[in-house]
């Protein structure tokens, strides 16, 4: 009988998580970064870039729906919507299920992860690239947001980690393009890693905001494949109140917006996800602004 192949996660030095693979369905170095997909037993199809899991066919969901439906349904009229990254799909069909939506564009700087993700994980993207209001454009997403001349109601940064071409994602004049290019009321938020192991990403990204926006924090959910506890998403825009619609409200704008049903999403899950522990909020506390 021959041995199962593992494969091991390679995000932290000293520990990590390994997964059996039942198949390699594609393997190879694109123009931007190595990728790997791979079916397994408990999550399904995986996607791994520089040795660092992506997103699986399990628990997908969980993410796509807290990183697209909170920014937009705390706007709450939100037309124009920029994703940066999300090749895998996922971002897009969550959005292109709100109604409201006019206008969405993805920029995504690897084809190579927009062709296969749209091989290997139909049921990520949903069709949704078909949808007449969306366009994807192949570039840089520091790049594109320093030159474009358009502006969004939301943009939603879902980005590798700060390695590779995810690392110019997670700089100041990222943020200070972003918010350049909001419209009034506009909400910008961006994938932020695991705060218990990740906490000096997020102090970064929290000392990199502030100078921009007038309302800085985070909000939570915890992804089993995204290991070591909460992850957390920064929230940056200028009105404080986006953060803490109430339920009455958000119920309102949930019943609204043509989602109907989520899988991880609703709008208790929402106004409880601001929330967030108190080492958090004390260690973004001793670095806040005097």
């Amino acid at each position: 009988m021959s041995q199962k192949q593992i494969w091991h996660e390679k995000l932290h030095s000293s520990f990590g998580q390994y997964f059996s693979i039942k198949e390699v369905l594609y393997r190879d170095k694109t123009d931007h970064q190595d990728l790997i997909i791979f079916d397994t037993e408990e999550f399904g199809r995986v996607m791994a870039l520089n040795h660092v899991v992506q997103t699986t066919e399990r628990d997908e969901f969980i993410y796509h729906e807290m990183m697209t439906h909170v920014p937009l349904l705390a706007h709450g009229n939100a037309k124009k919507i920029l994703i940066i990254g999300g090749g895998d799909g996922g971002i897009l069909r969550e959005v292109c299920r709100h109604a409201g939506i006019k206008e969405i564009i993805m920029v995504e700087i690897d084809q190579d992860v927009v062709n296969l993700c749209q091989q290997y994980f139909p049921h990520h993207h949903a069709g949704a690239y078909d949808d007449p209001r969306f366009q994807l454009k192949i570039d840089d997403g520091a790049h594109f947001v320093e030159q474009t001349k358009h502006r969004f109601d939301v943009i939603i940064s879902d980005s590798t980690d700060p390695i590779g071409p995810g690392k110019h994602l997670f700089k100041s004049s990222f943020y200070q393009a972003c918010r350049r290019i909001l419209n009034a009321g506009g909400i910008f938020v961006a994938q932020n890693g695991v705060c218990f192991l990740q906490q000096t990403e997020v102090i970064n990204t929290y000392q990199r905001l502030i100078p921009y926006f007038s309302d800085v924090s985070f909000y939570q959910t915890t992804i089993p494949t995204y290991y070591g506890g909460i992850m957390v998403f920064a929230w940056a825009a200028e009105n404080a109140n986006l953060r803490r619609i109430g339920l009455n409200d958000l119920e309102s704008r949930f019943a609204d917006s043509g989602l109907k049903s989520c899988r991880y999403y609703n709008p208790f899950v929402h106004f409880t996800s601001f929330a967030l522990p108190q080492y958090l909020i004390e260690a973004l506390a001793k670095k806040a602004p005097k």
